[in-house]
Order: C-alpha cells, then structure tokens, then sequence
C-alpha cells in the first residue's frame, strides 16, 4: 500500500547549497519518526552546473521516486529546465521562488499556486552573510511545522568545521525563514515511527561489507561510487583494516586481488567505466578461486555517459564480461536498506565459494538518502574449508562440492601455484585438455550446487500476472503492481536479488500458475528480459517493459503498459 506522501523538489546552481538544504530538511523530519526518500540529482560537470534535492516524504519505506511534485522551490529559474523531465508539477501544486523572475513557460503554463518572495532580500536582512538555501530550510520547516531550533541544530552540526561567523550567518537565516507566515497549505504524512535510521545506499553497502568481515579497500575515485570508498575509509579504521586510493581501476582490482590472496577478505567499488577495466583481473580471480567482491553503482551509459544519473545498464557486463568460461556471482540489493545485506551477503558468498562476486547497486539507490527501519543484516557465514594436513596439498582439489581447501601464504605445509593459467588440482600450470575440463567443471559446479536459500528473490503476491525486476527497479514494480490490484489484476512480484547463477528452478516454480510475465528494467537495451529468456524456457508469455534511464522509472506508467497489454 503507497500510503500518503508529500513531494518537494529544490533547485539551483551547483554550489548553491540545495542538497545540503534537503539533507538537513530530511534529517529534521526523521528526528520527529518521519520516513522519507531524498534523491540528488546533478549536472555531469566537474564543477557548477545545476542541482536538486528532490524529497518524498512517505508514510512507509517503499521509496520510489514522486510522479509529480506538491511543492516546488526554485532557487533561480536558470537551472529548472534542465530537470523538467524529473520534475512534474500539477495546477494543483504550489512554488516557491524569487519574486521578480520570469516564470519559465514549463511553470506559467499549468497555473500552479505561485508564492514569489524576496529569498535574496530575506537571506541578507537576517545576518550580512546571510545564505538563501538556510532561509528556504526555515521555510519549509515551518511549512512543515518542524522545530525551528532543531533545524539550526543540525545545521551547526553539518558547519562545524566552517568559520563561526559562517555558522552564525546559517543559523540567522533559518530563523527568518522559520519566522515568515506563508499562506500555502500543506498535507504532510503521519510522524511518530521508530527504530528510526538515516542512511545513503553506498553508505549502507559500506556497512554491510565491513560487518560481513572486509579489512581490505582499494579504492579508486569515480561517480556515483565514490563515497562508498570515503565512507569504508573511516570504517575500516575502526576495526583495523585499512584503505590504499589507489592509482587507477587497474591497480585497485589488482590490489584487492593480491590482499585476498594473502588471507585479508577484500573489497572494491567502481561504476561502469571502471568495472570494464576491471573484468580481465576479476577473471584472473575466478581462475585462482580468489574470494573478492567488486561492489558496482551503475550509471548512465555507454563511455562517460551521464555520470550524475541512474540506470541499469551494466547488467550485461557484469554477467557476460569476463573473457573465457568464467562463472561468478552477480547480486543486486533491492533498496537503500537491503544494501546492508545484500552487500554482507555477497561478501559471505565470494568467501564460502572462492570466487567474484559483482553486486550492482545504481546512483538511484547509491546517492539517495532514506531514513528507515534498522535493516537487515547477513547471518555469519560457515567457516572456510580447512585442509585436514594429510598427504600433499591439492589448493584445487576435485571434490563433490566443487569447492576444495583455501590456504594462505605462510600456512605451513601448503604451498601452491596461483596464477592466471590453467592448471591441475596442485596449482601446476597445464594446458592438458583433461585438466582444462575438470577444473572448467568445478568452478562452474561450486556456483550451482551450492544451496543460497529463499534470499535469492523477494517474493511478493499472487494472481496469473507476475512482474520481474532486479535492484532499483523493484519498488516502482511494486507499487505498479499495487495499482494493477486495485484494477482488479491480480499480480505477484518477484525482485531478483541474485542474477548468477540464476536460480532457474525456483523462479519456474514461483511463476508456475501465472500466464503472463512482465520484466521491468531501466536499461533501454532489454538486458534483464534478454538473459532470462537465454536461461529459460518460459511457457508463459513474457513481455518486457524497459525505459532508459536518467528519469527513474514510473510506476503509474508500469501499470498502465500491463494494463493495455492485457486488455489488447
């Protein structure tokens, strides 16, 4: 069920300060038990360009992004229109900007209820210094009825390092806004939750890989995954591991190749342009049965692509990548909490089975702030296989489970060769064409055979229509199934959480008693509808419904598309 919700959106220049704005809003609204979604959406340049806080204030946390926006805050006009495919406002909804700007034609044409305010005059008149994006967070806090002095509270907090004069001028400005009486009403959600937890998705992913046991990042810079790694940097620290930046995505894969070799659990994260670096060393992991894990937040694509947004479009590399037979793990956490476990549970697999595991988060998910219940979290896995010290050590040993011994350097009577060739159950290079097919064969039975239990998908509803998605995806699938029900189409979801190996037997078993099978992906090329249809046999009709990205995907579109092919 959606439950009730409340959308503002916030723009201006880059550097103007309106995520800052919709963080410390967000962070005010959590304090009272609110739930809400805050997305950041930016312009792919290095520097200036435009930005928005984009909130949806919710009475649950099934976080999809808002159809249309109750309130609009436009810092300048100048950089509204380049989020007009983002932003949806309604005759009904209502605008705050400054007054004495033209109104674009996007804007002046639906009517909405405009309220135009002197926000530079305002700003000043509270302090010299004063900053327009402070004086907004007072105003929406009042609109909001939120406590004016926890408002500037948290502001102090976020400005601790900055000058006092700087925190002053801050503080001013959110009082004035708090101040102004502004006739603009607005339906907010119910407040009063607890268990209360305030988090980004890369935030939650670093979590949930430091819990499951990593003490090993390399890590190199790129949108929208970088702060992943910034946030890991300070964790790790806390439980004696330890963080190299290293010089390109090359030497980072490489790095955390050779720590994992060495017995350190080990961990790296990237984005498209740097897992298609990565893939020739992730292979060389496959090959030396080296647990790691390459957490991957996908953006726009191809090449440098758009960088600030999000889409789901790495999927096909993630599967298919990696050069020669080269079986792995591919997993995708379902929102910003299940990032926690997702992430600790891919880890605890890389590690069981001796292989790589990809995990694809996306930006939506990445960069966007939640405040939600506790999530979570991945039970300890069972201890790796000990080698029992009799006779020689065979580090790739045939065994029925595919899965044979893993020794660390130094570890005393079991010495062996680890490398990007082929080899026998010893470690010895070999191009016998036995050898090639018997350990070809064990790491592909290690993946299959193994038992990964009813987390592979989340499973929801029932009805002869069923809805399949992976990662981001999964909520607006939800809710469109939600509007299907309440057409009287009864429909079952199913959100994929891991993708390889896919657990064909247990998604033919889920769908048995459905006729009709909808895949719904943000990737313009068909990724997910097109590996599925390779893995299976459906004899159920299969649709596919796949939107590009950056604009995240529309559950009201979702239902109608089902709608009307049901109907046709």
């Amino acid at each position: 069920m959606v439950g009730k919700h409340l959308s503002i959106a916030i723009t201006g220049a880059g550097g103007a300060g309106v995520i800052s704005c919709g963080e410390l809003l967000l962070q005010a609204w959590a304090r009272l038990g609110g739930r809400g979604l805050l997305r950041k959406a930016y312009g792919p340049q290095i520097r200036g360009g435009e930005s928005a806080a984009l909130l949806k204030l919710t009475e649950n946390e099934r976080y999809t992004a808002a159809e249309h926006y109750d309130l609009g805050v436009a810092l300048d006009w100048d950089n509204f229109s380049r989020f007009e495919d983002e932003i949806k406002l309604r005759p009904d909804s209502w605008v705050i900007c400054q007054e004495g700007e033209a109104l674009p034609a996007a804007v002046s044409d639906l009517q909405p209820h405009i309220l135009s305010l002197p926000l530079a005059e305002l700003a000043q008149a509270s302090h010299p210094d004063g900053r327009i994006n402070m004086l907004v967070l007072g105003l929406l806090g009042g609109l909001l009825d939120l406590p004016g002095e926890s408002l500037c509270e948290l502001a102090e907090q976020k400005l601790a390092l900055k000058a006092v004069a700087y925190r002053e001028a801050a503080v001013a400005s959110i009082r004035s806004g708090c101040a102004q009486q502004l006739d603009c009403k607005l339906d907010r959600p119910a407040l009063g939750q607890t268990g209360t937890w305030y988090l980004s998705g890369n935030q939650a992913a670093g979590l949930g890989a430091l819990e499951a046991g990593i003490r090993f990042v390399a890590a190199y810079p790129i949108t929208p995954a970088s702060d992943v790694l910034e946030w890991m940097a300070g964790g790790l620290e806390q439980v004696g591991g330890q963080l190299v930046q290293a010089e390109d995505e090359l030497a980072a894969i490489n790095m955390t190749i050779g720590a994992a070799f060495g017995g350190v659990p080990s961990f790296t994260a990237t984005s498209g342009p740097g897992l298609a670096l990565m893939s020739e060393s992730v292979g060389l992991a496959v090959a030396s049965e080296t647990p790691v894990t390459v957490f991957n937040v996908m953006r726009g694509g191809p090449s440098t692509g758009i960088p600030t947004k999000s889409e789901q479009s790495d999927l096909n590399i993630a599967l298919h990548g990696l050069h020669g037979d080269a079986p792995h793990l591919v997993l995708a956490p379902l929102d910003i909490a299940d990032c926690v476990f997702t992430t600790g549970w891919a880890v605890h697999l890389a590690q069981q089975l001796q292989t790589a595991a990809i995990v694809l988060s996306d930006q939506f998910i990445g960069q966007s702030t939640a405040v939600v219940s506790e999530p979570r979290r991945c039970a300890n896995p069972t201890d790796s296989l000990a080698f029992a010290g009799d006779g020689d050590y065979l580090r790739y040993k045939l065994t029925d489970t595919g899965i044979s011994t893993l020794a660390s350097p130094g570890d005393a009577d079991q010495r062996f060769t680890a490398d990007g060739l082929e080899h026998n159950e010893k470690g010895t290079p070999s191009a016998k064409h036995s050898d090639h097919q018997q350990q070809l064969q064990k790491r592909q039975d290690k993946l299959e055979q193994f038992v990964y239990g009813e987390d592979w998908a989340q499973v929801e509803g029932s009805g002869a229509v069923a809805l399949i998605s992976f990662g981001s995806s999964s909520a607006a699938m939800a809710e469109a199934a939600g509007q299907l029900q309440e057409r009287g189409i009864a429909t079952r979801t199913v959100a994929l959480r891991l993708l390889a190996p896919l657990q064909a037997d247990a998604l033919a078993q889920v769908l048995d008693d459905c006729e009709q099978v909808f895949v719904v992906e943000q990737n313009h090329g068909k990724q997910l509808y097109h590996y599925l249809r390779g893995q299976m046999d459906f004899r159920q009709t299969l649709h596919s419904y796949a939107m590009a990205g950056p604009v995240p995907l529309n559950a009201g579109q979702i239902a109608q598309t089902v709608a009307e092919v049901l109907a046709a």
